[in-house]
């Protein structure tokens, strides 16, 4: 009777442990299951590409950042990314910028990446821009600033006198091409890496040039930009840029109607008049010899080359053909020039092209 009170009492008491146990395993898995969810749960990407771009902008605080992440589609669970984003100090790390988002990245993986602030780089791309008003709206477009606050710092006297340039010349730090920059990247630190780009082009071999040529780095980007808005051909830079070079050895006024044209800020004028070229301004190249005081458009590289490279010949004059096709006819003497003008000025009334 003992022994059987014994095997029966083990016998529960296995069981319970058992049972014990069996609920403990549970509740293991159940904890391990969360603990997977909260960590490898997979992100979400809210396109139909495999990847998307996440921007924190400058002065994020983690509410916002993870408010963002569920709003956008990124996170499954905002619980789960909050749990695994506060053990992992998260909150303290914000960092603000451009990050790519990939469609196999889970939890761990993108709290691994905002913390890092390894940000996806912006291909930053400009050409074909007349001021820096304009380049302040094209920059706010690819990078955080906004328009005003890059135009402000391009104009500001103090970001000129630090680079020691003139209001007039500064626009020539900026050379067209394709950057590389982070998103958020300040405006004054903008400004910084074109002055590094800037110097990082002007090499001594190109110093040695422009020195041939006569002129500083500085101004052969002044007439780079008349070049670049005499000419529709790239092909034609060059022998335009010589006609330049020569007139200003002869001491002979440019004589360039988009100088003109920027004098007056209208460019709405086709065809620049007698009474256009009256302006009383240091841009207007009719009125004043030598180079105006600072460029009329933001040039090209490849206007820079073509005045580095200059073509060399006897040509004084240029002329835009008659037949609109955007080349040039060249003359030596006036009264060449006077001929060539003549034709263009007789189809440029055919086509009624008056002002």
């Amino acid at each position: 009777m003992v022994r059987r009170k014994i095997t029966r009492k083990t016998s529960v008491a296995l069981k319970s442990a058992m049972i014990l146990v069996i609920i403990a395993l549970i509740i293991a898995f159940i904890i391990l299951i969360k603990l997977y969810n909260n960590i490898f749960s997979p992100v979400r990407i809210p396109t139909t590409q495999n990847s998307a771009l996440f921007y924190i902008p400058t002065g994020s605080d983690y509410n916002y950042v993870i408010n963002k992440l569920a709003n956008e589609g990124f996170v499954r669970n905002k619980e789960n990314f909050d749990w695994l984003a506060k053990k992992k100090k998260y909150p303290d790390n914000i960092k603000p910028g451009r990050y790519r988002v990939y469609d196999d990245m889970n939890n761990n993986e993108l709290v691994n990446l905002l913390r890092s602030g390894k940000q996806e780089p912006v291909k930053f791309i400009f050409n074909n821009v007349m001021n820096t008003d304009e380049l302040a709206g094209i920059a706010s477009r690819q990078l955080e600033p906004d328009s005003v606050v890059f135009s402000e710092t391009f104009n500001a006297p103090a970001i000129i006198k630090k680079y020691n340039f003139t209001s007039e010349t500064f626009p020539v730090i900026f050379i067209p091409n394709t950057y590389e920059l982070y998103w958020n990247t300040l405006a004054e630190r903008f400004v910084e890496r074109m002055f590094r780009e800037y110097t990082a082009y002007w090499t001594k071999e190109r110093q040695e040039k422009a020195k041939q040529t006569g002129l500083t780095p500085v101004e052969v980007s002044i007439l780079a930009s008349i070049v670049e808005m005499e000419s529709l051909h790239t092909d034609e830079n060059a022998k335009i840029a010589g006609v330049f070079i020569n007139r200003l050895r002869n001491r002979i006024p440019l004589q360039s109607d988009p100088t003109v044209i920027f004098a007056h800020q209208d460019y709405s004028i086709r065809r620049v008049l007698n009474k256009h070229k009256q302006i009383n301004s240091s841009y207007n190249t009719y009125k004043y010899k030598g180079l105006p005081p600072g460029p009329i458009c933001i040039p090209s590289i490849d206007a820079i080359e073509s005045v580095l490279n200059f073509e060399k010949h006897n040509y004084l004059y240029f002329c835009a053909k008659e037949d609109f096709s955007g080349y040039h006819n060249f003359a030596q003497t006036l009264s060449q020039h006077n001929r060539n003008a003549r034709l263009y000025q007789q189809a440029l009334n055919m086509a009624r092209i008056y002002n």
